[in-house]
């Protein structure tokens, strides 16, 4: 009896990716709708409407570029969960600020503003890998897993609700439900460690290897976030109609995030199975060659198909690098490899809607594979994790 009432315990080990989950659900929630509102608010004609509307989903992603691993390195001086606790309710308040806004100018302030206030995902990974039981790359894994979730299901929810309550009371409500992220964090997280899983008795690593990791991470990311930019153009010629393509499309990107969802979750296994760095390069050369060959498909099915297996394979990529970056640096080499990720949230749509302005889906799909292919030669354990050293994976 007392054996079943603990395991059906709640464990304080749930309660960040939980919180990653629930902080992520919120972003998606809000973000699905900010074209939409755009359109609503703005008096320019439409191209120039378009341009604001780049500019305004993408500015928050580019200012934490900058400010991700400026929040890290105080964060790693500091407690990282006070300050999780606190950028969640400072962006609530950010959101709060999207719903004041009546003019493009005044949103994009906003919007700049939240970019400002860093990414909540680099305390948890800074948490992560503090924990107590060292078992970072489970733990790292799990938050990315949950994040990828809440990136699934944010946008079918805020949809739903900007067309029921509308604009400014979703935004309002995404507000709330970061300040209740908050509030499970500081409640329902034990404060971390002060230093990493791995103490002093790993090496901290070095700025070639913090480097290496950040243009893997990018690399890999761009394979991830381009698609949803290109869908409107990619899929009549797969022989989707017109007024399909927005149905269509919601499904390859719920598909690609249940693949995203998997492949997080089955990276620690891999890299027990064939080692980390082998499972990085492996599944980043397979996912290159499938995105290459995306511009061989005939039509939506096959193309959903290939593009699940290609996200399947580049998921394990991120938790892999930053769980062993977890493990020895400090908040702000975790902050730069976190800023990698954001960052190309924003790159990825760029690069994929400006090339196919003047080329074909297929030349973009090869395009594309090209850096995560030129990474493969980055890809390899330091010198300290070969045969004989700490990492045990070749």
């Amino acid at each position: 009896m007392f054996t079943t009432a603990r395991r059906l315990a709640w464990s304080p080990r749930r309660t960040l990716p939980l919180a990653a989950f629930v902080g992520t659900f919120a972003w998606s929630f809000v973000y699905v709708s900010l074209p939409f509102y755009v359109q609503r608010i703005s008096t320019a004609d439409p191209v120039s409407t378009l341009r604001w509307t780049g500019w305004i989903l993408g500015i928050s992603s580019l200012v934490t570029v900058v400010t991700a691993p400026v929040w890290g390195r105080l964060a790693e001086r500091g407690n990282p969960k006070a300050f999780y606790v606190v950028v969640e309710i400072l962006q609530g308040v950010g959101f709060v600020g999207m719903a004041l806004a009546r003019t493009l100018i005044e949103l994009f302030f906003a919007r700049f503003m939240l970019g400002t206030m860093g990414a909540a995902s680099t305390f948890a990974f800074i948490m992560a890998g503090r924990s107590r039981d060292g078992d970072v790359r489970r733990e790292v894994s799990a938050i990315q897993s949950a994040m990828t979730v809440g990136q699934i299901l944010g946008p079918l929810a805020g949809a739903v609700a900007a067309a029921r309550i509308g604009f400014v009371p979703s935004f309002l409500l995404g507000g709330a439900i970061l300040w209740g992220c908050a509030g499970l964090v500081q409640w329902g997280v034990p404060r971390p460690d002060r230093s990493p899983a791995g103490g002093d008795a790993q090496r901290r690593p070095s700025w070639r290897e913090v480097t290496t990791a950040c243009v893997v991470v990018l690399a890999g990311s761009i394979q991830v976030f381009f698609l949803t930019a290109v869908l409107p153009q990619i899929l009549p010629p797969l022989g989707v109609a017109f007024p399909d393509t927005l149905e269509i499309g919601g499904l390859v990107i719920f598909a690609s995030g249940v693949a995203a969802a998997l492949g997080s979750l089955a990276a620690p296994r891999l890299a027990d199975l064939i080692g980390e760095w082998k499972t990085v390069a492996w599944f980043l050369a397979f996912s290159s060659g499938l995105l290459a060959l995306l511009g061989l498909t005939g039509d939506v099915w096959s193309f959903g198909v290939m593009r699940f297996l290609q996200v399947l394979c580049v998921a394990p990529v991120f938790p892999l690098v930053v769980a062993r970056i977890a493990q020895r640096a400090g908040g702000g080499a975790i902050g730069l490899v976190n800023s990698s990720r954001i960052g190309a949230a924003f790159i990825g749509p760029v690069v994929a809607t400006t090339l196919l302005a003047w080329t074909n889906p297929s030349f973009l799909y090869v395009l594309l594979a090209v850096p995560g292919l030129a990474c493969l030669p980055l890809v390899r354990p330091p010198r300290a994790s070969r045969p004989g050293g700490v990492d045990g994976t070749s």
